[in-house]
């Protein structure tokens, strides 16, 4: 019997894909992380592109009161974070990454062990309030699944860089939630129908097909 389905808890799925990230980064063995991580980055910087996903929360979540208030809600739903995100400067968000990573510090396990231990739980103590992303104003709840797709696909990245750690797992209502930001994502961006075509097995995607 198919198990009922219900709508992700977009703050359990939150949760789920930081303790997912935060099981990796402990199995990451200490010869690699100056090794090979994605385009750019090194491992370590890749870990700590990823890092930022928490980093990000905890940061606008603690910005003053008057300048979340100045804020408008430019960005209401996950997918238009990522249409609005594209005319970020990709160098900066590199340069970003690098920086994260050098932050680390000695440990970087236990950096992330303490985010993940600090963050979602720093969700249970406040509402849905308008938060100033890089990308636009934007509530909490609309943010988190950007985060939730980061860490879910970056911890795929840093496996795939890692050769030897495999097994990664997800729970299906956090794929799921993941899966509907890349594809409403795609449709926003004017690659509906080409992702369609891909998913139902009429047509292959063209090299370099990317929502993000």
């Amino acid at each position: 019997m198919t198990a009922a389905w219900s709508e992700p808890d977009v703050r359990e799925t939150f949760a789920e894909a930081a303790q997912a990230f935060a099981d990796l980064v402990r199995r990451i063995p200490d010869d690699h992380w100056d090794g090979p991580g994605l385009g750019q980055w090194n491992l370590r910087s890749l870990v700590g592109h990823t890092s930022r996903s928490l980093i990000t929360v905890e940061t606008y979540l603690d910005q003053p009161a008057p300048h979340a208030a100045n804020s408008a809600e430019e960005l209401p739903t996950p997918a238009a974070y990522y249409v609005a995100a594209a005319r970020i400067d990709p160098e900066s968000v590199v340069g970003r990454g690098v920086a994260a990573g050098k932050a680390l510090g000695d440990n970087p396990a236990e950096v992330v062990d303490a985010l993940v231990g600090r963050v979602p739980a720093l969700l249970k103590t406040v509402g849905n309030p308008l938060i100033n992303t890089a990308a636009g104003g934007m509530r909490l709840e609309n943010y988190l699944p950007t985060r939730s797709f980061e860490l879910v696909v970056h911890s795929l990245d840093i496996a795939a860089a890692v050769s030897d750690i495999d097994g990664l797992e997800f729970s299906d209502q956090l794929l799921s939630e993941v899966a509907r930001v890349a594809a409403t994502s795609a449709v926003l961006l004017g690659r509906g129908i080409e992702m369609m075509l891909a998913l139902t097995g009429r047509a292959t995607l063209r090299p370099g097909f990317s929502v993000v």
